[in-house]
């Protein structure tokens, strides 16, 4: 994907910044604000509340800062 198009690129809900993930065959692009992970496919990104999914938030162990 352009990286132009990633710095168009807002997520469709709260209009925040998304930050693009790749791990082997996915390719997403996370709105940290919203815990949502919008899928890329054939290098489009596919903004649509209803094809995205929720990311679980990193927790934090205690003693971790």
């Amino acid at each position: 994907m352009d990286t132009r198009l990633m710095a168009l690129l807002v997520c469709p809900i709260c209009k925040g910044p998304l930050t693009r993930a790749r791990d082997g065959t996915v390719d997403e692009l996370h709105c940290a604000a919203d815990h949502l992970a919008f899928p890329i496919r054939d290098g489009i990104p596919v903004m649509l509340e209803s094809e995205a999914r929720a990311v679980e938030e990193p927790s934090t162990q205690p003693g971790e800062a």
